[in-house]
C-alpha cells in the first residue's frame, strides 16, 4: 500500500525522514521535485501576501486584534520573497510519497500504523491516495513520474531537509555545506561521509598510506570533488600521474627540466595585482631556492653576497620599488648569477661559480624562463617532475611552492595544492621548512595544501616533518605496513580497534581523522572518475 504525505511539519532538521529510510522493513520512499520558475514563485507569493494582508486588514477595520498565526505567516512569505528576490533560495512542488510492503495484510495494517506513527512523532500526516492505488504505487517506482500530484510548495532549505540520507558521519547536525565532498561510504553504516576541508581549523590535509593501500586513488577523487566546488587546483606531481587528469578538466600540464617547463623565482606579479613589499619577497623566495641548491650551511654565509647580486640584477633590467617599472622583463638565475661574476667580492665569485650549473650550464632548463602572460587560469595546473634528476626534485618543489605561494596572496578563489609523495621535498632542511609555513599561513589565503605520502619514517621521523603533520586539520590513514605500524598508531593517538583496522584495511579503505571525530570510510568514485584515478594497478 501507498501512502502520500499531506501535512508537514512547521520546523524540521536536516535528515528528518531519516526514521523511515531506515525502518527495519521494506518501505520504498519517493521523493518527487519540480522546481517553480521564479517569475511564477514571485506571483504566487504576491498574492499570498495580498490575501493575508487584505484579511489583517479586514481584521482590524472591524476591531478585531492581531491574529498571531497570520502575522507570522505574513511576515514568512514576506521573508521568503525577498530571499527569492535576491536569487538565495528557490521554490519548488514537492510530492512524498511511501510504499510500504508485507506478507499479510495484518503485518501490512501493523507496518501502515508504524509508519503513520513515525510521521505523527515529527507532525507530518500521511493518507492513502483513494481508488489511485495503482497510480500511488508506480509514482513510487525507480524513474517514475508523479501520478498523484499531492504536492506542497518547498524552498530550497526545506526540500534539501527531506532528503533521507543523514548518519553521524555526514556532517555536525547531519548538515551538508556547500564546500562539502563526498569522501566515501562509511564502512560501519554505509552511509555517505562528507569532508569539507574549508570548515576546519586549517584547510591542509595529510594522506598517509603504504604502497598500493589506495593513497593515489583517494588523493584524485578528492582533487576532482574539489574542482567541482570552483576550487582551483595544483599538483605536485613526481611520475606524471596526473597528465590524463588534467587533460579531461581542461587543465594545463608543466613539466619541469624542459625548456617549456622553465619557472623563474624572480618573476613579478602585474603591478595590478601586486601587495607591499613584492620585491623583497621574491629575493627572500630566492635565498630559499639556494638554500636547497647549494646547502643551508653555504647558502647562508653567502646570502649577502646573493641579496646584492639579486637586487643588481633587478636595477639592471630598470626594476625597481616602483610598480610601475614591473612591466619590463624581469631578470633570472642567470641575469642574477653575471651581477655575482662581476662583483670583486671572494664571496660574490663563489657564488657565480657556485650558481653556474644552475644559471647557464646542464640545470638550466628548469630556473631561467617564464610562464606566458595573458594567459587564463586553467581549473587545474599539473607540475610533473618526471624529467627531473633527484638532485633537483626538492628545488623543483620549492619552486613550483612559491609561485602558487605568490597567487594565492592576490587572488580570491579557493585554492588547493596537491604533494604527492611529498618525502621527497621533506628530505631537505629547508624546503621542509617552507612546506611548514606554507602550511601554517596557507589558511589566511583560502589555500589548501594537501600532502600524500607513503613514507612514514621521513615524515614523522624529523621535528619539521612531525610538524607538518600536526598541521594537518584532516588526516587520512590508509593500510599502513606493519614496520610503520607502531610509530602511526603513537603519532595519531590510535585505539587499539583502529590499529587493528589499518593493518588489515583492504585497499581503498581508510581512517579519517577530523576534529569532529574518526570515520573509517571506503573510497568510491563515479564511473567517469575511474579512468583517471588508477596508478599501476
Amino acid at each position: 500500500m501507498t501512502l502520500a504525505v499531506t501535512g508537514y511539519p512547521a520546523e524540521v532538521l536536516p535528515g528528518w525522514l531519516e526514521a523511515l529510510s531506515a525502518y527495519p522493513a521494506r518501505l520504498d520512499v519517493a521523493l518527487h521535485a519540480e522546481p517553480v520558475p521564479p517569475q511564477v514563485a514571485a506571483d504566487k507569493l504576491r498574492r499570498r501576501r495580498t490575501r493575508l494582508e487584505a484579511g489583517r486588514r479586514e481584521g482590524a477595520g472591524r476591531g478585531q486584534i492581531e491574529d498571531p498565526q497570520v502575522e507570522s505567516a505574513a511576515q514568512d512569505a514576506a521573508e521568503l520573497a525577498g530571499r527569492i528576490a535576491r536569487s538565495e533560495t528557490k521554490l519548488f512542488t514537492a510530492g512524498l510519497y511511501l510504499t510500504c510492503y508485507a506478507d499479510t495484510p495484518e503485518d501490512l495494517a501493523q507496518l501502515i500504523d508504524d509508519v503513520k506513527a513515525l510521521l505523527s512523532a515529527s507532525l507530518a500526516t500521511a493518507q492513502a491516495p483513494t481508488f489511485r492505488m495503482l497510480e500511488a504505487w508506480q509514482t513510487t517506482l525507480p524513474g517514475a513520474p508523479d501520478r498523484i500530484g499531492q504536492v506542497r510548495i518547498l524552498d530550497t532549505a526545506a526540500l534539501a531537509a527531506c532528503v533521507p540520507l543523514t548518519s553521524p558521519d555526514t556532517g555536525e547536525s547531519g548538515a551538508v555545506a556547500p564546500s562539502a565532498v563526498l569522501a566515501g561510504l562509511s564502512a560501519v553504516t554505509g552511509a555517505p561521509v562528507f569532508r569539507d576541508r574549508w570548515a576546519q581549523a586549517n584547510h591542509n590535509s595529510l594522506i598517509l598510506g603504504v604502497s598500493g593501500a589506495g593513497k593515489s586513488y583517494l588523493a584524485k577523487t578528492d582533487l576532482i570533488r574539489e574542482l567541482c566546488t570552483g576550487t582551483i587546483g595544483a599538483v605536485i606531481d613526481p611520475e606524471g600521474e596526473y597528465v590524463a587528469l588534467a587533460g579531461a578538466v581542461g587543465g594545463r600540464v608543466i613539466e619541469l627540466g624542459l625548456p617549456c617547463g622553465a619557472l623563474n623565482v624572480l618573476e613579478l606579479p602585474h603591478p595590478d595585482a601586486s601587495g607591499p613589499c613584492e620585491l623583497a619577497s621574491r629575493v627572500l623566495d630566492l635565498h630559499s631556492l639556494c638554500a636547497v641548491l647549494l646547502g643551508a650551511e653555504r647558502a647562508e654565509r653567502l646570502r649577502p653576497a646573493l641579496d646584492r647580486a639579486a637586487m643588481g640584477a633587478y636595477r639592471a633590467a630598470g626594476i625597481s620599488e616602483d610598480t610601475a617599472s614591473w612591466t619590463r622583463p624581469v631578470p633570472d638565475l642567470a641575469a642574477v648569477a653575471r651581477q655575482a661574476a662581476a662583483g670583486f667580492d671572494p664571496a660574490a665569485t663563489e657564488l657565480a661559480g657556485l650558481l653556474e650549473p644552475y644559471a647557464t650550464g646542464s640545470y638550466a632548463a628548469l630556473f631561467n624562463g617564464a610562464q606566458p602572460e595573458g594567459v587564463q587560469e586553467p581549473p587545474l595546473t599539473v607540475y610533473t617532475l618526471r624529467h627531473l634528476p633527484d638532485a633537483l626534485r626538492p628545488a623543483g618543489m620549492l619552486l613550483v611552492l612559491s609561485r602558487i605561494w605568490n597567487g594565492a596572496r592576490h587572488g580570491e578563489r579557493r585554492r588547493m595544492l596537491l604533494i604527492d609523495e611529498v618525502w621527497q621535498l621533506l628530505q631537505d632542511e629547508a624546503a621542509a621548512r617552507f612546506v611548514l609555513r606554507f602550511a601554517k599561513s596557507a589558511r589566511k589565503y583560502r589555500l589548501g595544501l594537501s600532502l600524500a605520502t607513503q613514507d612514514v619514517g621521513d615524515l614523522l621521523g624529523s621535528e619539521l616533518g612531525t610538524a607538518v603533520a600536526c598541521n594537518a586539520a584532516i588526516q587520512i590513514l590508509l593500510g599502513q605496513a606493519p614496520q610503520a605500524l607502531a610509530r602511526v598508531t603513537d603519532a595519531f593517538d590510535l585505539t587499539a580497534g583502529e590499529r587493528d583496522f589499518l593493518a588489515t584495511a583492504p585497499r581503498g579503505y581508510a581512517l579519517q581523522r577530523t576534529r569532529t571525530g574518526r570515520t573509517a570510510l571506503a573510497v568510491i568514485a563515479t564511473p567517469d572518475e575511474e579512468p583517471f584515478l588508477h596508478t599501476g594497478i
